[in-house]
């Protein structure tokens, strides 16, 4: 009996070893872009020889750029409504901008209610559109004083994002506007709105990948 268990403690071991390395190789080929850092994925480099790391760290940076990260990095401070576009960690464009207001609005209903604030941390380019439409959620008509339509047709509406939107996730977006006498005023609704010319410039530089950083 002692053998038995033995033996099954010991094939336990190489087929949890198995599968571990089997997870390490997997998120090694296909790492997660919202967790991009080189200590998540491997032990601190103190404890590994030099060479080791350096492979290491030279891997991490060949699939960086294979996923179009490398060089660009977007920086929005939402106190100061100002956008940095940086290279190589060298501003290149600097834009006045429009982040969320902070303001709170509640579903008459009592059930809902929604704080319009640019969120923080760090994000980055989830996919890019040219001339988007705009698909307004139930607080756009709560806000106007109007029922949230079933129809979902009747949520699409065009022009408001302006020629450009960047998505970085959860509906938030970097996108024109209709309003550029309001740029650099908390105004939104949590997106980052930018001038016509910024825009074009921003959309045409980052490619999708690009980190966005808003503080």
């Amino acid at each position: 009996m002692k053998k038995k268990r033995i033996l099954l403690l010991s094939g336990s071991v190489v087929a949890g070893g198995l599968v571990g390395l089997l997870v390490i190789m997997y998120s090694v080929s296909w790492p997660s872009v919202s967790a991009w850092n080189a200590a998540a994925i491997a032990p601190s480099e103190e404890s590994r020889p030099a060479a080791r790391v350096a492979s290491e760290n030279a891997s991490l940076k060949k699939q960086l750029d294979s996923f179009g990260q490398r060089g660009y990095a977007i920086h929005i401070d939402s106190a100061e409504n100002k956008l940095y576009l940086k290279k190589e960690g060298k501003v290149i464009r600097e834009a006045v901008v429009s982040c969320g207001s902070g303001s709170i609005l509640e579903d008459p209903g009592g059930k809902r209610s929604w704080i319009f604030d640019t969120p923080r941390g760090e994000f980055f380019v989830r996919y890019k559109l040219k001339n988007p439409d705009w698909v307004k959620p139930d607080w756009a008509f709560i806000e106007e004083g109007k029922v949230p339509p079933k129809n979902q047709a009747e949520r699409v509406e065009s022009g408001t994002l302006g020629d450009y939107a960047l998505g970085f996730g959860d509906g938030y977006f970097i996108h024109g506007t209709l309003y550029t006498r309001l740029l650099g005023r908390n105004v939104t609704h949590g997106c980052v709105r930018v001038g016509d010319k910024d825009l074009e410039f921003i959309y045409q530089t980052v490619p999708v990948g690009t980190k966005i950083y808003i503080y």
